[in-house]
């Protein structure tokens, strides 16, 4: 069985890892100021052997799927891992609720010795010993060249935080400085009152006046930018003409920057003009997520149909038949459109809704009803795939929904949590029928509309194209391992509230890699829609139920 081989299990390990380990540890056992999963946080040193296993998995996959040989699961290795994962959180509530036994271990080193223990026995239940020494013979000298790349990756993480983490007082911040000149540049021939303030890096006049935050430097958008055109060249690297193709990664790049100038340039010019406040903080809000659409779309159009980008077939082949040339020449499978319209209908549509809201997405129903209408119309294609459901779909989406409200719990179980958040506030002083009519939508979505195109989108397609360009000819049993995660990475992506949202990252990944397996489990679509719509429905349960409205 695929979930047998050491590739998957080191996948596992990875992946189960990252999602202890990004929601508590830190090198040094100090609690956070807010209860994560098992109450400590990240720092750079601890993400060196993070960094190092991701290099380690990326460069010796080929060399490690040749690794054949069926391994057991080590279910005791595993259970002696979970104990030590319950001292660690006993220790953990201990110093968040001032339980007097917590001086046993003042300093935290106990805690995560015991952690680090807690990885070994995983280590050891994902596969044997030997295999892993047949592994790291089978890789020659990459874990050291990984281990490398981690300590530089934690080495250059400080200088590269310095780009947006600047103050008036240090020589850093260059991209939020040359923001600050570019915005009031533009700005300032619309509204000649502005002013700027560099120590400060400030804008505006006597009516709006705003700092240029880290965030507001369009970083962020040029790292999900950077991410999504190496991932788009290395999925069709062989359709794609290098080194050609490199050019348009800096285009891209600097498209984006230039997107968020703009949109800092409207903001500005609308505030200080006494315009919409509301719109101007939608627009603020939403306009970095079209703009990344924008891009995406010209990024993929320009591989596809430009000449020069694009690879061309060889003017000496051999003969073949007719009909084969012609499907071969046809491009991606007209099918494609099924897959992806409903989702990329509910992305772009609720871009543009949050532009004309600040705060509360009123608009919110547009997008049940718009992606009704785009399954609808692809109901055709779509009755080809296979809609049953078992037992399992359900079973899986109530360990998702349990997985997904654990940080949630915990954190109220220690009192940190902030589960009230505004929408429950801004849902509190609509009428009750406008109330209760937008929390139908909300809920009829959720359960409905989303769960069938994320699953069309992220497993129908998504899993699928990364093994074969003709993805429609892919059965869902025969998904791979690679497939499966790289594919449960992006959907874990898509549920990333900003680009340092680590837990929602995580979460996303594992209940993307939880519906995969069901997928491939029966082959059928339906089962992980039942189990995205049984996760989704619990979850709105718990919202109604608890008032966690930061869930939704």
């Amino acid at each position: 069985m695929w979930f047998r081989s050491f590739l998957a299990r080191l996948y596992i390990f990875f992946f189960v890892v990252a999602f202890e380990y990004m929601n508590c540890y830190d090198g040094r056992g100090k609690v956070a100021g807010h209860f994560s999963l098992f109450g400590m946080t990240t720092d750079l040193y601890g993400q060196i052997p993070l960094f190092a296993l991701v290099v380690f998995i990326g460069f010796g996959h080929s060399r490690l799927k040749n690794l054949k040989e069926e391994i057991p699961f080590g279910s005791l290795f595993f259970f002696a891992h979970l104990i030590c994962l319950a001292v660690v959180i006993a220790f953990t509530i201990a110093t968040q609720t001032g339980q007097s036994w917590q001086l046993i271990d003042p300093f935290g080193y106990f805690k995560c010795a015991i952690y680090l223990l807690a990885t070994i026995l995983l280590a050891l239940a994902c596969a044997p010993l030997l295999s892993w020494i047949a592994a790291l013979r089978a890789t020659g000298f990459l874990w050291l060249y990984s281990l490398l790349a981690g300590v530089a990756g934690w080495a250059f993480g400080t200088p590269v935080r310095l780009l947006w983490n600047a103050t008036s007082t240090e020589q850093s911040g260059w991209m939020q400085r040359f923001t600050l000149q570019a915005v009031y540049a533009v700005a300032h021939r619309f509204t000649p009152n502005i002013v700027s303030d560099p120590s400060t890096f400030s804008i505006g006049n006597s009516l709006y006046w705003i700092t240029i935050a880290p965030g507001c430097s369009g970083v962020e958008g040029l790292g999900l930018v950077l991410v999504f055109t190496c991932l788009w060249l290395w999925v069709y690297r062989k359709e794609i003409r290098f080194p050609q193709a490199f050019l348009l990664v800096p285009a891209a790049l600097i498209c984006s920057w230039l997107l968020n100038i703009f949109r800092l340039c409207v903001l500005v010019s609308i505030e200080c003009n006494g315009g919409s406040e509301a719109f101007a903080k939608g627009f603020h809000a939403q306009f970095g997520w079209i703009s990344f659409i924008i891009i995406a779309l010209f990024f993929s159009l320009a591989t596809q149909r430009l000449k020069w980008f694009r690879m061309l077939r060889s003017t000496v082949e051999v003969s073949v038949d007719p009909a084969t040339e012609q499907a071969a020449s046809a491009g991606e499978s007209p099918a494609i459109r099924a897959f992806l319209i409903p989702l990329l209908v509910i992305l772009v549509v609720a871009s543009f809704s949050k532009l004309t809201s600040a705060y509360f997405d009123w608009l919110y129903p547009l997008r049940f009803i718009a992606a009704a209408i785009a399954l609808y119309f692809f109901r055709s294609e779509l009755k080809k795939l296979n809609w049953r459901f078992g037992w399992l779909g359900p079973v899986a989406g109530a360990a998702v929904f349990l997985m997904w409200i654990a940080p949630s719990w915990f954190a109220s179980l220690s009192g940190h949590s902030d589960a009230g958040g505004s929408l429950g506030a801004d849902l509190a002083a609509l009428s009750p029928s406008a109330r209760w009519a937008w929390i139908a939508f909300r809920v009829a979505a959720a359960v409905i509309t989303v769960p069938i195109a994320e699953e069309l989108a992220f497993r129908g397609y998504l899993a699928r194209r990364f093994m074969s360009r003709d993805f429609d000819q892919v059965s869902f049993s025969n998904l791979t391992v690679l497939a499966i995660c790289l594919s449960s990475i992006v959907f874990g992506m898509e549920h990333m509230k900003n680009l340092m949202d680590w837990q929602h990252l995580l979460l996303g990944t594992a209940a993307g890699l939880v519906f995969a397996a069901v997928l491939r489990w029966r082959g059928r679509i339906g089962d992980a829609v039942v189990a995205h719509a049984v996760s989704n429905l619990l979850l709105a349960t718990w919202v109604l139920g608890t008032g966690d409205w930061a869930q939704w």
